[in-house]
């Protein structure tokens, strides 16, 4: 037992520290999936919604902390306690979405790994079991620093975090794991290889034959049955290749417009996700920088999920000489972390972006 609750004790406080920190990298982003939660088809807790920033932040903060506290064995009883009741949560969570497929992702890594809702369920199982015997075996945790020293690691590591929080909120994530990340091309990104996994789909065929129901199961070709014909049912049984960009459009009036706007020399992307919930004194900064941009021959554009009212609005309020386009709101949350926020594009390669408190950083 000694030796499990030393190995529990290792893996489980490095896995905390890990998973708080990627997620503690980007909160706008682990908060944009507390609301997918939160919402109607899925926990239907609308209400919490507006204070998914504030929730995931301290998630992410506890989390470090938690590990933190684990591994230098700092109050082994409500370190461990603590532990159980957030995986017993993570794992109904993530039990939740697997199996009534509500959430895809449960950004349990944020956008730096990737898992299917069963293998985060998985991966919550497997950490439950490791803080259960943690939970048994708490009287083998022992603390290796005095006290006071314990104290000053656990107050500077909550130091740290908040410090970095409040930089990655106010600028954009310090890593960028999503596919838009500088030096990214978004046409590559779109681009499905030759010889990339096509999806593999099983069909239930039913038939009537001699008055009684009967289905066959194939992968696409048709049965040969001596019955009548009462229709299919389809089934995805494996996932094809999906491209890391997908559903990017550019629509003005319905038409898309990415392809050519790709392929501009100098493009400049103000990205608005939410023009309700923008910092609309900002554009005052847009239209100084988006002015000297046209004057030097770039393109500029704005991209939001808004209604044509609000887009109307925020270009005569602020006297903007760009006019906004239609890109999912989902896409645009990915794309920058920051409402608004700006990219400078060269034939569909990202080579700047900055958050909107960063615009006078931009080299045009």
């Amino acid at each position: 037992m000694r030796y499990l609750v030393i190995f529990s004790r290792i893996f489980v406080g490095i896995l905390f520290i890990i998973s708080g920190l990627i997620k503690l990298n980007d909160p706008l982003g682990f908060s944009f999936k507390l609301e997918e939660y939160f919402s109607q088809g899925v926990l239907d807790l609308p209400f919490l919604q507006p204070y998914a920033l504030a929730i995931s932040i301290f998630v992410v903060i506890v989390e470090v902390l938690l590990g933190v506290m684990l591994l230098i064995g700092y109050k082994p009883k409500l370190t461990v306690y603590s532990l159980l009741t957030m995986i017993v949560f993570f794992t109904f969570l993530t039990f939740y979405s697997a199996y009534f497929n509500k959430v895809t992702d449960c950004g349990c890594f944020g956008d730096a790994i990737k898992l299917t809702p069963w293998e985060s369920f998985g991966k919550d199982v497997l950490l439950l079991i490791f803080i259960a015997i943690l939970v048994v075996g708490d009287q083998y945790i022992k603390s290796f620093l005095p006290r006071k020293a314990n104290m000053l690691l656990i107050a500077f590591s909550l130091l740290a975090c908040t410090l970095f929080c409040y930089y990655v909120l106010n600028h954009l994530p310090a890593v960028d794991f999503r596919p838009y990340k500088i030096g990214a091309n978004i046409q590559e990104g779109m681009t499905i290889p030759e010889d990339a996994p096509k999806p593999i789909y099983e069909y239930a065929w039913k038939f009537r034959v001699d008055g009684a129901e009967k289905i066959v199961v194939t992968n696409g070709e048709y049965p040969s049955v001596e019955g009548e014909f009462l229709g299919v049912e389809t089934t995805e049984i494996q996932k094809g290749y999906e491209p890391p960009i997908h559903d990017f459009t550019i629509e003005k009036e319905g038409v898309d417009h990415a392809p050519e706007l790709l392929e501009e020399e100098n493009l400049v992307m103000v990205v608005a996700y939410n023009l309700t919930k923008s910092e609309l004194e900002a554009f005052k900064e847009v239209k100084k920088m988006t002015d000297e941009a046209i004057e030097k021959g770039y393109t500029v554009i704005g991209m939001s999920a808004s209604n044509d009212d609000v887009k109307a609005q925020v270009i005569k309020s602020y006297d903007l000489n760009f006019e906004f386009h239609f890109t999912d709101e989902t896409a645009l949350k990915t794309i920058v972390r920051s409402n608004p926020g700006i990219l400078v594009l060269g034939k569909g390669t990202i080579l700047q972006k900055v958050h909107v408190n960063d615009i006078n950083e931009l080299k045009l």
